[in-house]
């Protein structure tokens, strides 16, 4: 199934019904989402997520079910 931008706002919405958090890998600047159960990514607020969405240059897309943070297109 082909993947498309969504809007950070129904990115929350996913994330509620999976029980998904953001996240940030430790130690670094990468963000993906997290259950909170993994000692390697702590759970960060929806605003810092976005902040570093928007420094990186990143966007949400969904497809399937699935979500995958990826690069915006020029």
């Amino acid at each position: 199934m082909p993947m498309s931008p969504i809007a950070l706002e129904r990115a929350k919405e996913i994330a509620t019904e999976k029980n998904l958090k953001p996240g940030k890998v430790r130690g670094t600047t990468e963000i993906e989402f997290t259950r909170g159960t993994s000692p390697r990514v702590d759970v960060i607020d929806w605003p810092e997520f976005e902040a570093i969405l928007n420094h990186k240059n990143l966007e949400i897309h969904e497809g399937g079910g699935f979500m995958k943070l990826m690069k915006k297109k020029e």
